[in-house]
């Protein structure tokens, strides 16, 4: 990563923080936006009240990391589209056919269509899973789970993926050199083969906090941050960067790319900023988180696409809707929430403001409005990998 200066100005900041949180309504035309409801807490609201605050905030879509049935049951006829996930422990089970129609039958097909389930994570960043042992079980189980959809007939309208944390991949930087590591590459084929059969989609973890928190003399803040920069240039793309998210996509897509698979879509199923922080986690405040989640939805709110992918507007889930309490690791795991679970706002976004600024646009030095598979593949077969 280039080295960029740090520009975050005082006032800047002040104004940010100065902003009311009390209207969320312009998030009504934003379809590309969703945010993470966990649950790893004692002291959550109902799920009756969960959904009261999403439909107050005008988020139409939400993913959540089991099939809870309280929250499954709450949530029927809402507008409210959910993700559900298959713990990583039910791998194994579900990967047998019969096993998957029995889970398909009991998690799932009791509660739509009056409960708009609209896609299923098999297991979550089983890729880079300290137990290996998964890896084995990941693609029978998504095959056996969307097996079950098709004989219940409900294929058409759930898709079934997982998600992926951003370390699945060896290279991202710069982002033309993206590339899978070695040791998941051959069930990552298998994986792609089955998503592009599906036509589904790919979903990345992708968290620049982490890389500013590890190096912050070389990684520029407002980079991280969508703030004004100089940004990076892909020198083998010649493509424009000036925020690290889009371009944490944009390996994801090459990476997929030499892989033999051009036009499968990438989603960012977490992304987000920890509000607070061990004395080690450099980064990790309230002011950047604000300032982090609020530029990411200044960014939804324009349905942007990626340098790569202009045309193809981004869909990204934001980490988290609540602060847990109960998350094991440092400090900042408990600390991704917009909200308290009281209800209360753990910080400021200032989104109300956001209906009257201009979207920003991400910039390119190519003329042309999309990047063709054949181009891509062209850039991936010629581009020196460097590590990030």
């Amino acid at each position: 990563m280039a080295t960029f200066s740090r520009k975050i100005s005082v006032i800047y900041v002040f104004l940010l923080l100065s902003i009311t949180f009390s209207d969320f309504g312009f998030l009504r035309g934003v379809s590309s936006f969703g945010i993470n409801y966990g649950q790893v807490a004692n002291n959550l609201p109902q799920p009756e009240k969960v959904l009261d605050l999403l439909s107050a905030l005008k988020l139409n879509k939400a993913r959540i990391y089991d099939t809870n049935p309280q929250i499954l049951t709450a949530f029927a006829n809402s507008n409210v589209e959910l993700i559900v996930t298959i713990e990583n422990q039910m791998l194994a089970v579900v990967m047998d056919p019969q096993q998957a129609l029995q889970w398909v039958s009991t998690h799932i097909k009791p509660y739509v269509p009056a409960t708009k389930i609209t896609g299923i994570a098999v297991g979550n960043e089983v890729f880079t899973d300290g137990d290996t042992s998964l890896l084995q079980y990941l693609v029978p189980a998504i095959v056996s789970i969307h097996g079950a959809l098709a004989q219940l007939g409900l294929d058409k309208n759930i898709h079934v993926s997982t998600s992926s944390s951003l370390a699945v991949l060896a290279n991202s930087y710069p982002p033309s050199a993206g590339t899978f590591k070695t040791e998941v590459a051959g069930i990552m084929q298998q994986f792609l083969q089955f998503l592009s059969s599906t036509k589904s989609p790919f979903w990345i973890n992708a968290y620049p906090y982490f890389a500013y928190k590890d190096d912050p003399n070389r990684v520029s803040l407002d980079y991280v941050l969508f703030n004004p920069n100089a940004g990076m240039v892909d020198p083998y793309t010649k493509l424009r960067y000036d925020n690290m998210l889009y371009a944490q996509v944009d390996a994801a897509v090459f990476a997929i790319a030499r892989m033999g698979y051009g036009n499968i879509e990438v989603r960012v199923s977490e992304t987000g900023w920890p509000s607070k922080g061990d004395s080690n986690e450099i980064g990790a405040t309230v002011e950047n988180a604000a300032i982090y989640n609020r530029n990411l939805l200044r960014r939804q709110l324009g349905n942007e696409g990626t340098p790569l992918r202009p045309n193809m507007r981004l869909d990204v889930y934001l980490f988290a809707l609540f602060n847990e309490d109960l998350k094991p690791g440092p400090t900042s795991e408990r600390n991704y929430g917009l909200y308290q679970p009281d209800g209360s706002m753990a910080y400021n976004v200032g989104l109300s403001a956001l209906s009257s600024i201009p979207s920003s646009s991400s910039t390119s030095s190519s003329t042309s409005s999309s990047t063709s598979s054949a181009s891509i593949s062209t850039i991936t077969s010629s581009a020196t990998k460097v590590k990030p």
